[in-house]
């Protein structure tokens, strides 16, 4: 976020600015709510012609979620839906609340002023759709949440290895918002983060991240077993 322009521009989600993206979002949201079973075909060209696009979007998408564990690649066979292991999804929630962790705590002593005015509007503006039900702006909202604060740790390697991280459990993280009464206990959770950020306090914002991370995973577990 540039810091000339935090105060002015008005807050908005983050969009998928790529096709390779929203091929990405689409597979990810019928693999994890079953719609695509273990086992099932993901042909490159089939998946073309149903998203209208060439194959090389196609080919990314699969690509990245490969490496979430959701689709597995098989030489001279294509690509099948697979699901990560319990232990694999443990392991990769784990890793990515270490990372967000870090992130708040540095956030919180490195952000400028500017930065933190737009975190608390971005806070505030993602109340305001929780509070009119609007869910899938709510989820565009907390990608943008989530980025911001990677950015403001002003350590562009770890803001990097951050997004590839969040990139790859993406899927499951978008999930677990379908779990009832998920989006209100999430924009709580954040409050929790945004406050310790903007008082300065690397420990209460660390923790109340990791905290919320773990949350996400534990509800994600809660949305599989009500599939």
């Amino acid at each position: 976020m540039d810091p000339s322009t935090a105060e002015t521009a008005p807050p908005a989600p983050t969009k998928s600015v790529t096709r390779a993206v929203e091929v990405r979002l689409q597979l990810a949201e019928e693999i994890v709510t079953g719609q695509l079973s273990p086992g099932a075909a993901l042909d490159e060209s089939e998946l073309a012609r149903r998203f209208g696009v060439s194959r090389t979007p196609v080919r990314e998408a699969l690509r990245v979620l490969a490496a979430s564990g959701l689709v597995e690649s098989r030489a001279h066979r294509g690509a099948v839906v697979a699901h990560p292991t319990p232990q694999r999804l443990v392991d990769m929630f784990e890793t990515m609340a270490e990372l967000e962790a870090l992130c708040a705590g540095l956030a919180a002593t490195n952000m400028t002023s500017a930065e933190r005015r737009a975190l608390e509007r971005l806070h505030e503006a993602m109340g305001a759709a929780m509070r009119a039900g609007e869910a899938a702006r709510y989820r565009d909202f907390n990608e943008t949440f989530h980025a911001t604060i990677y950015q403001a740790t002003h350590n562009a390697y770890l803001a990097e290895i951050t997004t590839e991280t969040r990139t790859r459990v993406q899927p499951f993280r978008r999930a677990q918002f379908a779990a009832l009464g998920r989006i209100g206990k999430s924009h709580a959770e954040h409050e929790a983060v945004v406050a310790a950020i903007l008082r300065g306090d690397r420990t209460a914002a660390a923790t109340a991240m990791r905290a919320h991370i773990f949350i996400v995973r534990d509800a994600y577990g809660r949305f599989l077993e009500e599939l």
